[in-house]
C-alpha cells in the first residue's frame, strides 16, 4: 500500500507528477492521523527547468534536500506565509520535484476542519466527499490540512510521518487534464510547459 523508495526513483518527473494522481498522501502529526486523494500535482524538472528552484543547479540551505534520492520531502516558505509541499523524485543530484497542489481530504476530516478553521458539520462533510467544497484546492492550503510545514523538509516519505498510499485508484489518461504551472511567469518560455496536471473526482 504505502509506495515504497523505488517509486520515487523514477527519471522522468512528468511521468510521475501524473502517477502521484489518485494516490493518497498521508501524514501523523501531533499524534493525528489525516489523509487526502492527489488531484494536482505540477512537475520541476530541475537544472533545466527554469521555474525550479534547482535551475542550472543552484544550491542553496533551502534547495540542498532536492539533490537528494527520491523519497523525501521539500518543504518551502512562498511569500512567507504558505508552506508548500513537494515530493522529491529522482536519482541524488537530479533535483527533481513534484508540487502537491491540491487534494480531497478523506481521513481525519475533523482535523482537516479545525486547522483550516472551517466549522465541522454533517453538512460540510458532505459537501467535501461529493466534491462541491474543496478545502485543500492549492499547494497552502494541502499543507495546512494536513498540518505540513517547512520544519517537515526532508522527511523520508517512507517513514510514518508523511507517506503516500496506492490504494487501487485507477486514473485513466484522459481524465487528466494538462496545462502550464501556475505562478511561474519569471521562468520565460518554461512557464508554458504543460506540467500542471488535475483530476476530478
Amino acid at each position: 500500500m504505502k509506495l515504497e523508495k523505488d517509486f520515487y526513483l523514477s527519471e522522468d518527473v512528468v511521468a510521475i507528477s501524473k502517477d502521484l494522481l489518485g494516490k493518497y498522501l498521508y501524514t501523523k502529526i501531533d499524534g493525528k492521523l489525516t489523509a487526502g486523494i492527489i488531484t494536482e500535482t505540477e512537475a520541476y524538472a530541475g537544472e533545466i527547468d527554469k521555474a525550479s528552484h534547482a535551475y542550472n543547479n543552484r544550491r542553496t540551505n533551502r534547495t540542498e534536500i532536492m539533490f537528494a534520492d527520491g523519497g523525501v520531502s521539500y518543504v518551502y516558505l512562498c511569500y512567507g506565509i504558505h508552506h508548500l509541499f513537494n515530493v522529491v523524485t529522482n536519482y541524488k543530484n537530479t533535483p527533481h520535484a513534484v508540487l502537491i497542489r491540491a487534494i480531497k481530504p478523506v481521513e481525519g476530516l475533523k482535523t482537516i476542519l479545525e486547522r483550516r478553521k472551517i466549522d465541522y458539520s454533517a453538512e460540510i462533510i458532505k459537501q467535501i466527499e461529493s466534491g462541491k467544497k474543496k478545502i485543500a484546492g492549492g499547494p497552502g492550503t494541502v499543507t495546512q490540512a494536513l498540518g505540513i510545514k517547512t520544519k517537515h523538509t526532508g522527511i523520508d516519505l517512507t517513514g510514518n510521518v508523511i507517506w503516500i498510499e496506492d490504494k487501487g485508484l485507477q486514473i485513466k489518461k484522459k481524465d487528466i487534464i494538462a496545462g502550464p504551472r501556475v505562478g511561474v511567469d519569471y521562468a520565460g518560455e518554461d512557464a508554458k510547459l504543460p506540467y500542471r496536471f488535475i483530476i476530478n473526482i
